[in-house]
């Protein structure tokens, strides 16, 4: 049975509402040219295989909600709210130009909460988003070894890691250092910063302790890429735990 998401596969209708569904538009003496969905079609099947969903807890984040109101009205965390939004709502401008969000700060602060609101709202504006535990990326990309021909190659998932307009990564340096763990680091983060490619990341580490868990020529390519975000306070998920 045809998979509906692959681009050579037409869809029931266009999404502009200009071409049948197919991608292309018959113009005179049947010469077709391509509509405007064909390249958004294109770049959905090319992406296709890297989890692009939001995970259900945090599907209804919103800056008129809670946690993110809250942290709005409260003076440590009031600036990188307001950041985030403002990548939110450039975020057409800040992924052309390969900029995006770093979030440090410790457990419980709500950087991952921030991280998914922009990425939720990437994907509502029609871009491309690959979102990842660091811990689950890598078991992903060592599964790859193992994959069958005409499977999910290492270079097939890199590949597709690095064509995402935006690369979601949460708690960035959480794996246990080693030479395999910063090669595929570096590989990654620096393809998509010689390219231009905006990523997010939260990480429990400040510059300093993420330049030792992760190397200095990464954390380099970050902060050329994003601004760090610092978070500091207490440990909001604890505090509900002990009012409950």
């Amino acid at each position: 049975m045809p998979d509906s998401t692959d681009p050579a596969v037409p869809e029931k209708a266009c999404p502009l509402g200009v071409c049948d569904g197919s991608g292309w538009i018959l113009g005179p003496e049947d010469v077709a040219r391509p509509c405007e969905c064909r390249e958004a079609r294109l770049k959905r099947g090319k992406v296709r295989g890297v989890a692009s969903v939001i995970p259900p807890r945090y599907r209804g984040v919103s800056f008129d909600r809670p946690p993110v109101s809250d942290m709005a009205n409260d003076l440590e965390t009031k600036k990188v709210v307001l950041q985030v939004r403002s990548f939110i709502d450039e975020v057409d401008a800040r992924i052309a130009a390969g900029r995006g969000l770093w979030l440090m700060g410790n457990t419980g602060t709500g950087k991952t909460t921030l991280a998914m609101l922009a990425s939720k709202e990437a994907l509502a504006a029609g871009h491309s988003v690959a979102i990842y535990s660091l811990p689950k990326l890598l078991a992903h990309i060592r599964r790859t070894y193992d994959s069958a021909p005409g499977g999910d190659s290492y270079l097939d998932f890199f590949e597709r890691l690095t064509s995402v307009d935006l690369l979601h990564i949460d708690d960035l340096g959480a794996e246990k250092k080693s030479d395999w763990v910063l090669e595929q680091l570096y590989a990654l983060i620096n393809e998509r910063y010689e390219e231009k490619r905006s990523i997010i990341v939260t990480t429990n580490f400040d510059r300093a302790e993420l330049e030792d868990q992760i190397g200095h020529r990464i954390v380099s390519r970050l902060t050329e890429m994003a601004e760090p975000l610092p978070m500091y306070g207490d440990d909001n998920r604890k505090e509900s735990w002990e009012a409950a």
